[in-house]
This record gives structure tokens, C-alpha cells and sequence, in this order.
């Protein structure tokens, strides 16, 4: 125990004098280390702090704590290492390396139906823009009062149309970065709005608003059928208390009067 301890105050000591210096080792091995963050890292980092935070400064700090942490548990098992603490290691380092990237994906799951009404109503004050600006600059004057979680993927969109992209990639780059309810085929329509000449573009918006609405009321919808769904565990709840508080009254009741 007295070895475990000096041990790692040795390392605390090494790291905080930079003895050990963890950030060389990961810029070093970047290219590597990038390898393993997962895909939807970075959406899960927007989906929490917006554009607040950094996902690659992020990472790393995720990485650099890993590191420390398989440090720290294969010193702990260094006096008996065998097969068995040796999978032992591997598995509680792997758990150290998921925790946060479970923990940003359970806030996104908790937080989904939000995000995903968010979307309608942020398409509903683009299409009121549209009617007075091209879709690009609708999107560009849009994005200062859209939700925190859209703003990053507005501004890359915003900027790849800016640079010269008239495709559809854009839009579709930015439906794939929040794959909520019908984002996939509100950005055709949106690309497709941005394509319209002038004297089609009233067809087209009114094609766009019509779609809107009909997100808005799906969100509506599932808004009013979470609801309700709590009203009912609540309720069912409070039956269930009310029942077993009557029940354990008449028991005690019972109880006393026979003088049990």
C-alpha cells in the first residue's frame, strides 16, 4: 500500500512538473490518436456546448486524462501483474477512454426531443426571411437568433456556399450533422428553394411553408403525446401511492383494533 501510494504521488509530481509531459506525446501521435474518436464525437460536443467549446481541445483533454488514468491503474496492479489484471487494465482503460463520449451521447438521447423541434420552428423564421432575401443570405442573417446547436453547422454550410459551393453537398452535409426528423428532405427543399428563379420562387416557398407547418404540427404532436404520456405515469403514480398509504391504513387499523 505505502509502495501504491509513493508511486503515484511520484507520477502526480512528474506531471505536474512537466516531467511527464502528456500534451507532448499527444500532439506527437495526433495523427494516430485521432484515429480514435468516433464520428459523432464532434456533433455530440455541439449538441452539449454549442459553439462554446472546442471538440478537438476537447479530445485531447479526454485523451490526456485516459492517459493518467491507465497510468494509475496499471500501477495499482503493477505488484501482481498477471493475465487476469492484465485484461483488468485493458477493460477500466477503455471504460476511462468511453465515459465522456457516453456521457455527451446519453445528454444528446435525453435532450433529442427538444433538438428535434427545435428544427421546425427555426425553418419557420429562415422561411420568413426567404420571402425578402436569397436563401443564402436568409441563412447568413438567420443564424445570430437560431438555436446554439444549429449555429455551428450553419456557419460551415454558410461558408462552403460562400466559397463557391452551389451544390447540394452543403445542405445535405448539414441534415447528415443533425439527422433529426425530416432534416434530410427539408434540405432539398431548401436547396431546391435556393435554385428557383425569381418568378417560380412564391411556388417554391409556399411548397417550403406548407412543409414547415407539417413539421411544426408533428412536433406538436409528439410535444402533446410526451405530455400526456408524463400526466399518466404521474397519475398512475399517485394512484399507486394513494392505494398502498389506504391500504396500510386499514391494515394498521385492523391491527389496533384487535390489538395486534
Amino acid at each position: 500500500m505505502e509502495i501504491l501510494i509513493v508511486s503515484i504521488l511520484i507520477l502526480f509530481v512528474l506531471v505536474y512538473t512537466n516531467k511527464v509531459d502528456t500534451r507532448t506525446f499527444i500532439q506527437e501521435n495526433d495523427v494516430y490518436l485521432k484515429g480514435l474518436k468516433e464520428k459523432d464525437y464532434d456533433f455530440y460536443v455541439s449538441a452539449k456546448y454549442g459553439d462554446k467549446v472546442d471538440p478537438n481541445q476537447l479530445f485531447t483533454q479526454r485523451l490526456k486524462t485516459s492517459f493518467l488514468g491507465i497510468i494509475a491503474i496499471t500501477i495499482v496492479f503493477i505488484s501482481n501483474l498477471n493475465f487476469i489484471n492484465f485484461i483488468a487494465i485493458i477493460l477500466v482503460a477503455f471504460l476511462i477512454f468511453k465515459s465522456q463520449y457516453m456521457s455527451l451521447k446519453k445528454h444528446y438521447r435525453r435532450y433529442m426531443h427538444e433538438i428535434d423541434q427545435m428544427l421546425p420552428y427555426y425553418l419557420k423564421s429562415l422561411e420568413i426571411l426567404c420571402q425578402n432575401y436569397t436563401v443564402p443570405v436568409a441563412i447568413s442573417k438567420s443564424i445570430d437568433d437560431a438555436p446554439e446547436i444549429f449555429k455551428p453547422g450553419l456557419k460551415e454550410m454558410i461558408a462552403r456556399i460562400d466559397a463557391g459551393d452551389s451544390t447540394i453537398e452543403p445542405y445535405m452535409d448539414f441534415a447528415i450533422k443533425y439527422p433529426v426528423r425530416d432534416s434530410m428532405r427539408m434540405m432539398r427543399l431548401l436547396y431546391r428553394l435556393s435554385l428557383g428563379a425569381q418568378e417560380n420562387k412564391y411556388q417554391q416557398l409556399l411548397m417550403f411553408s406548407k412543409s414547415v407547418s407539417s413539421l411544426q404540427n408533428k412536433a406538436r404532436e409528439v410535444k402533446y403525446k410526451n405530455r400526456l404520456s408524463n400526466m399518466e405515469k404521474r397519475t398512475m403514480l399517485m394512484l399507486i401511492v394513494t392505494g398502498g398509504g389506504t391500504m396500510l391504513i386499514l391494515l394498521l387499523s385492523t391491527m389496533m383494533l384487535f390489538g395486534v
